[in-house]
Parts: C-alpha cells; sequence; structure tokens
C-alpha cells in the first residue's frame, strides 16, 4: 500500500528544516538553559512553548550507536552503515541520524562526525545525507531566500503478509478452484461463510465445511458515493451484504450490472467470477454480483439474517 501523507510543521519544526534547507542547524534554548536539538515545540520541564532559537555546529560526538548490516527500503543506504545518536557541538541533546562508515570497527562512541549536506536541499531532515568521521564542518556555503517550510508531504509504502488459520487456508484454496466453501456449526448447523476457526456463540470448531452456491440475495446495502483513495470503481456504486444460498450469515461484496438506485433488498444475485487465469487465493476471484432476473424473495425469508 502507498500513499503519502502530508502534514504541516508549525512554526518550530518548520524553522528547523528551512535553516536545514540553507546549510543549517538550529536547536531550541529550553527553560534550563539546555539546547535541544531537533528543537522541541514545548518544554520538557514546563510545558511552557519554546521560541528562543540557537544555531549549533553541523559537527557533534556519537553518544551511541547501533549497526544495521541489513539495510531495508527507505533507509539512507543499500549498503551496511550505522544509526548514530550524535550530539553537535553547541547542543545539549543528541539527535538521531546515518553515519556513513564502512563496517562496525569504523564507529565508536566518542567519534568525531560531521554532516555530509544533500546537494540539493528541500528542507526535510535528509538535506543532510549522512554524518561521516570529521573534526571539520563542510556545511555549503549557498544559502537560500525561498519561502519558509511550512508542509512535509512523506510517502508511506508498506506491505501486509498475512499467515491464513487452518480454516482460512481450505476456504482460500477452495477459491483457487472455483469454489465456494462455508463451515457448518455444530451447535444447530449453521453454515457460516466465509468460514471461521470456532463459532463465536460457544467457541466449537467449525470443521465441517461444506460447498455453497455462487447465487444469492441482498439483504441490505449502501450506495458508495464518496471517492476516495485507491477506489477503483466510478461512484456511484453499491457494496452489498449477501447472504449466499446455504449460508447463514451475509457477506460483503459488490453489486453491478444495474443502477445503483434499482438494487433493493431481497434482490437475487449471482457471482461473476473473473477469468481463471486471473484467480487468486482471495475473494477478488468473483469480480462482483449481478441481478439474475428472478423475482426478489420475500422479506421475512432473510429478515433474521440483516
Amino acid at each position: 500500500m502507498q500513499f503519502d501523507y502530508t502534514r504541516s510543521t508549525g512554526p518550530i519544526i518548520g524553522r528547523f528544516l528551512t535553516e536545514l534547507r540553507s546549510g543549517k542547524v538550529v536547536g531550541v534554548r529550553g527553560s534550563d538553559g539546555r539546547v535541544i536539538v531537533p528543537p522541541a515545540e514545548f518544554d520538557p520541564k514546563t510545558s511552557e512553548p519554546l521560541s528562543e532559537f540557537v544555531e549549533v555546529a553541523d559537527v557533534g560526538t556519537v553518544q551511541t550507536w547501533s549497526w544495521v548490516a541489513e539495510p531495508i527500503a527507505g533507509q539512507p543506504f543499500d549498503r551496511p552503515f550505522a544509526y548514530a545518536l550524535i550530539k553537535l557541538d553547541g547542543a545539549d541533546t543528541a539527535i538521531l541520524h546515518a553515519v556513513d562508515v564502512a563496517s562496525p570497527q569504523d564507529i565508536s562512541t566518542g567519534l568525531r562526525v560531521r554532516a555530509r549536506w544533500a546537494a540539493e536541499r528541500t528542507g526535510r531532515i535528509q538535506d543532510i545525507a549522512a554524518f561521516e568521521p570529521g573534526e571539520t564542518s563542510a556545511a555549503p556555503t549557498d544559502s537560500s531566500d525561498a519561502e519558509p517550510v511550512t508542509g512535509l508531504v512523506t510517502p508511506v509504502d508498506f506491505s501486509i503478509k498475512h499467515t491464513a488459520a487452518p480454516q482460512e487456508s481450505v476456504f482460500l484454496k477452495g477459491l483457487m478452484e472455483g469454489k465456494l466453501l462455508g463451515a457448518r456449526a455444530q451447535m444447530d448447523g449453521k453454515v457460516y461463510f466465509p468460514p471461521r476457526g470456532a463459532d463465536p456463540r460457544d467457541g466449537s470448531p467449525t470443521d465441517d465445511f461444506v460447498e455453497v452456491a455462487d447465487t444469492g440475495i441482498v439483504t441490505t446495502f449502501c450506495i458508495v458515493n464518496v471517492p476516495f483513495m485507491g477506489q477503483t470503481i466510478k461512484p456511484p456504486y453499491v457494496a452489498a451484504y449477501i447472504l449466499l444460498d446455504g449460508t447463514d450469515i451475509p457477506f460483503l461484496h459488490l453489486v453491478l450490472g444495474i443502477d445503483a438506485s434499482e438494487v433493493r433488498m431481497g434482490m437475487k444475485v449471482k457471482a461473476v467470477w473473473k477469468p481463471r487465469e486471473e484467480w487468486g487465493l482471495s475473494i477478488g476471484n468473483i469480480d462482483h454480483f449481478r441481478p439474475t432476473g428472478e423475482p426478489d424473495a420475500d422479506y421475512d425469508s432473510f429478515a433474521h439474517h440483516l
């Protein structure tokens, strides 16, 4: 999943980032006289707002560090490096950043390091590309007269690995074969679809799988009129709870192939499967449901399934 996270910086972080863009590092002075870097918006001791900015050096001392032997995507380097807490000269707190050294033997607590500034600075912490061993500042001499930094856009990219439970695994394998499998409750024979590992009413296992039809009725529905990020269908469209024939619990899916205003409770529908070559371990093998054209089901026949 990928999306951009947009946030405003506020006056303190905004000033910090603006100064980074100019090749400078600033902190803020607290009520006890300490210089906090990166600057805090509020005093750690009194909680009062802070506003006295103090420029500090871009050279400092490693306070502690951790070796990154196997970098992951999005980290500063695609080769091993160190993350370190670095107390810049003139500051009383440490800033976390990457230190570009070749091996753990090249870094230690007390090592003197300097900022390696990015060739192009845009008002982000990445304007300092990394720290490297050194005693002398290599800060850029050019400055920027651009507008102050007031906001940040951070790309977010993450993936989710889901481990299927045993009952879910049976269900998913069925989907790969074009089958819809529910599971029967021991208590009264009701069929859950999708199957659950246990009956939520008494906790008994639901291991009696049963193949159900890909036809059913719409029990309730909503018309989606609001666009949102990642949406693949142009509104308006219908998301509906569908009670498959042979089951006792409705599940959520799309109803397409009909004007959204014509969808109604009790409408009989049938699954529209994707081409077999597109099937995977997903209920998404069913693209949507479409009306069958049959007479609607009587309300009393599904009233207790709402």
